[in-house]
């Protein structure tokens, strides 16, 4: 009796039978590409400087070949083109200009030879070397992330939270149905008497600042002797169908609140990363309103906007058909995370989308154990009233930046009001809050500003440990009026901007107390409700 397709061994049947017709054709294919070799290799020669020389799409020794050559050659000399055409347009308005590039670019990166089977010399090299093989695990990656409905970036079974990523040790203290909040087990005797909250973006998951040990940023902070609080947000369903942005505004007030009277301190030091750091700008300026600004001893951005006149691409996801497509996904008041996912990979189409499905697909490549990418691809899902609201008030109207413009919980905003002393960090290569757009925070608060210029971007910018000496941060403690005489009498500093952070943080309070009591999870007022990472982080 015959096996049918649908079991097991008739299904490997089937792939194997397959690739030894993948294969066969393959050979077949070469054969006739190689029969044109003798005649384009003068042209191919010829116009070999036409190929961008750092483009890794095209690095291999078989590109050389010289049908596939001159391939690489066309593309790069139609790319360059349409891209061309774009910035040379008249007439346009730069909002429209900047629209029409990025779906140009998106449309070129697609296009690409290298992303074709066919056009691709190293994945047909591969199929024949393998005999086939990879050409079956391609489909199969391909059939898994379908089923997914999401592309897979790293091993999915390399990375366990609370054993080998978001490991340093804590217990969730208080808990509400918007976030957890995570105290973490001191690591030295003493400790800054001034506790740490680190409010991180709830589009992502918290763990990014706790992946391996050796890159937590929030356990290094524990062993400088911080006390640390984080927030852990939980993914959106149903029950948080009626969130807005005054919910999460009104979090960050209640986990200063209870920290502060969990240890028995007059004043938090703050950190915002991104959207939450957004929101913690909203947060200082409705506790200024209300006279209680003295609650945050200090506040710390990091890739975080609130002037979004110069936000880059992300602008492209905000005209009127973008929305209605957007409100065309929503299920049950909440946007899948996944949705968010792909229009941040189509940031960096290039290396977050094609570059994954040449691996994955084309080469049939085992999938990487890489920790910021498993993170990348681990999404969250948003309320749909903050996130279209967000949208709307943000990205397309610019309303934090005009005072009294926005309200929350009953205060009028106005950012103009916040003389809390403030350090400021930006990736110099961030496509997600561009350069540009974070310089802008200078723009309107009041207080004493440290402004600290990272090398690489949105996340590596940041999680950048001082152990791995990688990267560089650029500082200039002169006056200066603009990001161009910040940039040109900046002084280079090789490594992680982590311990100049510290040295920054330490002189708004240097007293330190005992590590004991309240300041061990658990042994105050607020008993543990269960270990780190906690049960929000996992929900999916």
């Amino acid at each position: 009796m015959t096996d049918s397709p649908q079991t097991p061994s008739g299904a490997a049947e089937a792939m194997q039978g397959l690739a030894e017709a993948g294969t066969q054709a393959v050979n077949f294919w070469r054969q006739g590409i190689d029969s044109w070799a003798p005649l384009l290799a003068p042209l191919a020669a010829a116009g070999r400087d036409k190929v961008h020389p750092r483009d890794k799409r095209f690095a291999g020794p078989e590109w050389e070949h010289p049908v596939f050559d001159l391939m690489r050659q066309g593309y790069s000399v139609m790319s360059d083109y349409l891209l061309g055409a774009v910035e040379n347009l008249d007439n346009v308005p730069p909002e429209q200009r900047a629209r029409i590039a990025f779906a140009v670019r998106t449309i070129v990166e697609a296009m690409s030879p290298a992303n074709s089977p066919f056009t691709n010399p190293v994945a047909l090299n591969r199929v024949v070397e393998t005999k086939g093989q990879s050409l079956m695990t391609g489909m199969q990656h391909l059939v898994e992330d379908l089923k997914r409905g999401q592309m897979t970036h790293t091993d999915p079974q390399a990375f366990r939270l609370g054993e080998n990523i978001a490991v340093t040790p804590g217990k969730v203290v208080h808990q509400t149905p918007l976030y957890q909040l995570i105290q973490y087990a001191p690591a030295t005797e003493d400790v800054l008497k001034t506790p740490l909250v680190i409010f991180p973006p709830w589009i992502n998951r918290f763990y990014i600042l706790d992946l391996t040990p050796e890159k937590s940023f929030i356990k290094w902070c524990v062993d400088q002797g911080i006390t640390v609080f984080v927030a852990s947000w939980k993914s959106a369903d149903a029950s948080l169908s009626e969130v807005v942005w005054d919910d999460y505004i009104a979090a960050q007030i209640d986990a200063i609140d209870t920290i502060r009277s969990l240890l028995d301190v007059k004043q938090v030091h703050a950190i915002g990363y991104c959207v939450a750091g957004t929101t913690l700008a909203a947060t200082l300026a409705i506790l200024a309103a209300r006279g209680e600004a003295g609650k945050v001893k200090s506040s710390t951005f990091f890739t975080a906007q609130v002037d979004f006149s110069r936000a880059g691409d992300l602008l492209n996801f905000i005209d009127d058909a973008q929305l209605k497509l957007i409100e065309g996904l929503v299920t049950d008041g909440y946007l899948d995370g996944r949705y968010l996912a792909l229009s941040f990979n189509l940031l960096r189409s290039k290396d977050l989308i094609w570059s994954t499905v040449v691996s994955n697909y084309l080469l049939g490549q085992d999938y990487p154990a890489f920790d910021l990418l498993h993170w990348n691809g681990d999404v969250t899902n948003l309320p749909a009233k903050w996130h279209r609201a967000y949208l709307c008030d943000l990205y397309r109207d610019n309303k934090l930046v005009q005072p009294g413009a926005l309200s929350a919980l009953g205060t009028p905003i106005d950012l103009t009001k916040v003389d809390t002393p403030t350090f400021i960090q930006a990736g110099r290569e961030d496509h997600i809050s561009p350069l540009e757009s974070v310089w802008k925070i200078r723009d309107q608060f009041r207080g004493p500003l440290e402004f600290v210029l990272a090398g690489s971007g949105h996340i590596a910018g940041v999680v950048n440990p001082p152990s791995q000496m990688k990267y560089q941060y650029w500082t200039n403690t002169a006056p200066v009026a603009s990001l161009e005489e910040f940039v040109a009498g900046a002084t280079e500093t090789k490594g992680s901007w982590w311990p100049y952070w510290l040295e920054w943080l330490k002189g708004h309070g240097a007293k330190t107390v005992a590590a004991d009591g309240p300041r061990i999870p658990g042994g105050g007022k607020l008993k543990a409700i269960e270990d780190a990472p906690g049960s929000y982080v996992k929900t999916r």
